[in-house]
């Protein structure tokens, strides 16, 4: 039986519940993960300060992925740390109409949001000039544009819809000029993958009245952050998105890997076995993938997407289920359909 070993970052609020959810999935699985835990809740980090951020990046880069828990934004924010520290340079987040799920948007969508994991407006916290001025940087780098084009071109392949790119090239000429700039030279690699780049404001107007006209999105930093908040609201919860962040070596190579659910540690229902664990499964199914467990990583995906369909629904989503409940039906549903494939 394989074993890997899993960097595991602890964290905030429903991450204790979450990382429950996680252990009771993995049981079900045909193979083991040791799991290495780190402390990132808000109280440790004071506590322990940059010392828990060292000791993080140690053990992400000696494991063969990391599984992350939401953190609360306090003094710091966790996430932007640790993408500087381990030189994330894309962002993958995958979103997709699931049903059984009531929502006020009627079309199916199933995009898949690349994203650059560093610059754009995030970059710089910007500066006040005198009282009634304030400035800020904004960059893009051809490094990281090349890095979310060639995996979001790789991606499209995989799926075999087309590539667009989405920016406001026409105003930031500079900067978005740059990035299509790069995305375009990119496609000349791919020729049997169609692209095309459009508008950022358009491209979400185009979203919500045509989305069978997208497939994979790739876009500076963010652009992706509100693209894939707005894409997980139009399926109904932004608590049913998970992301994947990933370095890369010289070669363009996968080098370190980082999954993690999209949404918040929701202080308000920690403790009340309420939570929805939907997208931290979600992200350890994509991170079963990454593993070459792909067989894995699919069941759990359509496992989940067919209990919902099927009613096995928590709270938030209109259903009766408790975390613990769900994950245990979801885990069950794997190992079943795992001895079947066998």
């Amino acid at each position: 039986m394989s074993t890997y070993q899993i960097c595991e970052l602890l964290g905030d609020g429903i991450s204790a519940e979450l990382a429950v959810s996680v252990r009771t999935l993995v049981d079900a699985l045909p193979f083991d993960f040791e799991f290495v835990e780190i402390d990132l809740s808000d109280e440790n980090r004071i506590r322990r300060g940059r010392a828990i951020y060292d000791e993080a990046v140690v053990a992400m880069k000696a494991a063969e992925a990391t599984l992350k828990y939401p953190t609360a934004t306090t003094a710091d924010s966790p996430n932007k740390i640790l993408r500087e520290a381990m030189e994330f340079k894309v962002i993958h987040r995958p979103v997709c109409t699931i049903p059984g799920i009531e929502t006020h948007f009627t079309e199916a969508l199933d995009i898949d949001v690349v994203r650059i994991a560093t610059g754009g407006t995030y970059e710089d916290v910007g500066r006040r000039i005198g009282a009634d001025t304030a400035v800020s940087l904004r960059v893009i780098e051809r490094g990281p544009a090349l890095a979310a084009g060639r995996f979001a071109f790789k991606l499209a392949q995989m799926r075999n819809p087309g590539v667009v790119s989405t920016s406001k090239y026409t105003i930031q000429k500079a900067t978005d000029g740059l990035f299509e700039e790069t995305i375009e030279e990119v496609s000349s690699d791919y020729p049997a993958t169609s692209y095309r780049h459009e508008l950022f404001d358009s491209l979400l107007a185009g979203l919500i009245m045509r989305p069978d006209r997208y497939g994979v999105i790739v876009c500076p930093n963010e652009y992706g952050d509100f693209l894939s908040d707005m894409a997980c609201g139009l399926i109904g919860s932004i608590g049913l998105g998970d992301s994947s962040s990933y370095s890369f070596d010289a070669r363009g190579r996968v080098e370190h890997a980082m999954f993690d659910p999209s949404g918040g540690t929701a202080p308000d229902i920690a403790g009340q076995n309420k939570a929805n664990p939907t997208a931290t499964l979600l992200a350890v199914g994509s991170m079963c993938r990454h593993l070459g467990e792909v067989a894995a990583g699919e069941a759990i995906r359509a496992t989940l997407l067919g209990a919902i369909a099927d009613g096995v629904k928590t709270a938030d989503l209109g259903g009766d289920c408790s975390t613990t409940q769900f994950t245990a039906e979801i885990a069950s549903r794997v190992a079943g359909s795992l001895r079947l494939a066998a």
